[in-house]
């Protein structure tokens, strides 16, 4: 088959799928690796990782399955930067759907796959994304290797929907006033150089960054 992966061309996630690409061409399919809708060709499978726009009928229509990895229980937590949210709130189980893209909804289309990101409660902001590469990378081969007897079990999403909003630079700020234990799920997300943490006192802003210490460092 010709597997497509479109991501934005500055995603976090680009660095991490050399092993899903070796992956696939051990298995005789060719791959194209795209960052633009402009890009796009007629192909079997294209899969939409870590990109930002959404794809129109007539996008879509140049694959016979457009597939999306999103780190919520769909219908709920569909939007933006699902894994971030749900760690702020303290979750260690992020529960991770791989799903059918459609035209006519966001987030909305059959479900193929469910599974589950278990993390210990202390990783930080690379080492989440690792996780969520990792977990991807997993059900995106395990979806091409039953392909394409998968998708006679697709599933209708059912359930009340909630939605996450897009996340910014405000959505790094610290509350000085709360402990920084209080604080610590929100640490755990920032990205040092992209989007700081940050505190504000008498008009002044100061950055603050996190980093694990090595063992025996200090």
């Amino acid at each position: 088959m010709l597997i497509t992966i479109l991501t934005d061309a500055n995603s976090w996630i680009n660095k991490r799928l050399s092993i899903f690409l070796d992956e696939l061409k051990k298995r005789g399919h060719r791959t194209l690796l795209i960052h633009s809708i402009e890009d796009l060709e007629k192909g079997d499978v294209c899969f939409i990782l870590s990109f930002s726009k959404i794809l129109n009928s007539e996008s879509l229509e140049k694959h016979r399955n457009n597939i999306v990895v999103h780190e919520s229980d769909l219908p709920q937590g569909k939007g933006w930067s699902p894994l971030t949210w749900q760690v702020i709130e303290g979750k260690n189980k992020i529960p991770v759907c791989l799903f059918e893209a459609i035209a006519d909804g966001v987030d909305a289309g059959l479900v193929y796959l469910r599974d589950m990101i278990h993390l210990n409660g202390f990783e930080l902001v690379e080492e989440l994304r690792d996780a969520q590469a990792e977990k991807t990378i997993q059900m995106c081969i395990e979806f091409i290797d039953r392909y394409p007897e998968i998708l006679e079990l697709g599933q209708d999403q059912t359930g009340q929907e909630s939605f996450y909003p897009r996340r910014g630079l405000k959505d790094s700020e610290l509350d000085i006033n709360k402990p920084l234990k209080d604080l610590f799920s929100l640490l755990r997300t920032v990205d040092n150089l992209k989007y700081p943490a940050y505190f504000k006192i008498n008009e002044n802003k100061y950055i603050l960054k996190i980093e694990r210490a090595e063992e025996n460092s200090l």
